[in-house]
């Protein structure tokens, strides 16, 4: 048989591994059955378990057989490539299209005014100073108290800004608190840095101070990490007496904070940070990922005073630096003042965008805020999560189950809605309205 023929079977074998035909550790079929099933070799088949092997989709053992190996966490939950004809519910990103062509049009000024030669060139404290005041002037504006552009130090996003915290200040074994449902991009770090992480109980309005409390008294964590505004994935959004009963906590305790605040600029009205309130036992992690664009990968981190130059000699050593270039134009947007209306656009968007969902899905519980990206949606009965994901796949939804973000893998009856990756309206609509046949199938 051909190449192609061999990795034509790959293919197939891997999207009935996609949509649940072969679950995670299954066995798959031997060599001659799967021969028979596409008439052709062993040899044929055993080329293309190679390349599934190679793909990291399967593993084999001899004597054993070849098993279905669970994907990445991150690259389930968080599906950034798909096909025209699928509803993509499962990723968190701005809604381009009512600005892009604005975006794109700075983009091209920006670069084309790079007279400063500087830039292309090698500077210290992680990014020119004028980059981190104008991340100091986005900062403030969400609600972060700042005396100098000096503690602002530039990251390559968010998820960048994370690994470097946990990596710096906790060490292999240690207990990191999260929320009981968080982001499986802070779980993926901590998987792979050898660190624990110990679950807080939540509520309406996010992480429990007693739960903390609590943790705290018997895992003695060494950092608390919490996303205060539209949390991932539950919605909830700390009010200002929520976030002061958690700074009252850490600060009692022997322990950092990192508050990653990526979706404040979705509150209506600037709530107060946690740091404002322990300013040298936090990290604050902000970026334009969520507010403007992904792929620019402009991050910032407030730092404690006393952690600055730890802090700019760790990032030096492992990047030596952010992207100028793409700082240069982050400044541009935000001192022109583009940056804050884009994300101003990204609320209204979202808003909008939330009324829809709600009347569309009325009858089900759901969680999210009235401008957040998402919704935290509760299965009706006769649904598991991870059973819903995969025949949602196969009529072209892409969703995020629950169990993705459990520090405790309890969430089986819930899903993740993204409501901003699909571009057209119309088409979110479409994609809805077939989200909730789906979700009725079984009632």
């Amino acid at each position: 048989m051909s190449e192609a023929k061999y990795i034509e079977i790959a293919k197939e074998i891997e999207r009935l591994i996609d949509i649940g035909h072969y679950t995670v550790d299954s066995k798959l079929p031997t060599h001659r059955a799967l021969a028979d099933k596409f008439t052709t070799t062993p040899v044929t088949i055993a080329k293309a378990y190679k390349v599934l092997t190679e793909n990291d989709r399967i593993e084999s053992f001899v004597g054993r057989g070849s098993f279905v190996k669970g994907q990445p966490q991150l690259k389930q939950v968080i599906q950034s490539q798909f096909e025209e004809n699928e509803w993509n519910f499962s990723i968190l990103q701005p809604c381009y299209a009512e600005h892009v062509d604005r975006l794109h049009s700075r983009l091209q000024q920006s670069f084309s005014q790079l007279d400063n030669p500087t830039l292309y060139g090698y500077t210290e404290n992680t990014g020119f100073m004028h980059h981190r005041e104008a991340g100091m002037r986005w900062l403030q504006h969400y609600g972060l108290q700042l005396r100098t552009a000096e503690q602002v130090l530039l990251t390559n996003g968010a998820q960048h800004a994370l690994s470097i915290l946990i990596e710096l200040y906790t060490k292999a074994g240690d207990y990191i608190a999260v929320e009981a449902q968080t982001y499986p991009g802070i779980l993926s770090i901590t998987r792979q840095l050898g660190r624990k992480v110990i679950g807080v109980k939540m509520d309406t309005e996010g992480m429990c101070p007693q739960s903390l409390e609590k943790v705290c008294k018997q895992h003695h964590p060494s950092m608390v990490i919490v996303v205060p505004s539209h949390q991932n994935p539950t919605g909830a959004t700390m009010p200002l007496s929520r976030r002061e009963a958690i700074a009252k906590v850490v600060q009692s305790r022997s322990v950092w904070l990192v508050e990653d605040d990526i979706y404040g600029f979705l509150n209506p009205t600037p709530i107060p940070a946690i740091t404002n309130f322990l300013p040298e036992k936090s990290f604050y992690i902000n970026s334009l990922s969520k507010a403007i664009s992904p792929g620019m990968r402009c991050g910032f981190i407030k730092s404690p005073q006393s952690q600055v130059n730890r802090l700019v000699d760790f990032i030096r050593s492992s990047i030596w630096l952010s992207s100028p270039f793409m700082f240069e134009v982050a400044s541009n947007l935000i001192v022109s003042g583009d940056a804050f209306e884009m994300a101003i656009q990204q609320q209204a968007i979202a808003k909008r965008r939330q009324i829809l969902a709600r009347k569309i899905l009325s009858g089900f519980n759901m969680q999210s805020q009235e401008t957040s990206f998402h919704l935290w949606l509760t299965l009706p009965d006769g649904w598991q999560a991870d059973d819903f994901v995969a025949t949602a796949k196969e009529r072209g939804m892409l969703v995020s189950s629950g169990s993705f973000f459990s520090t405790e893998e309890t969430n089986k009856q819930y899903i993740r809605l993204s409501l901003m990756a699909i571009a057209d309206e119309e088409q979110l609509r479409l994609g809805l309205v077939e989200l909730r046949n789906l979700l009725n199938s079984r009632s």
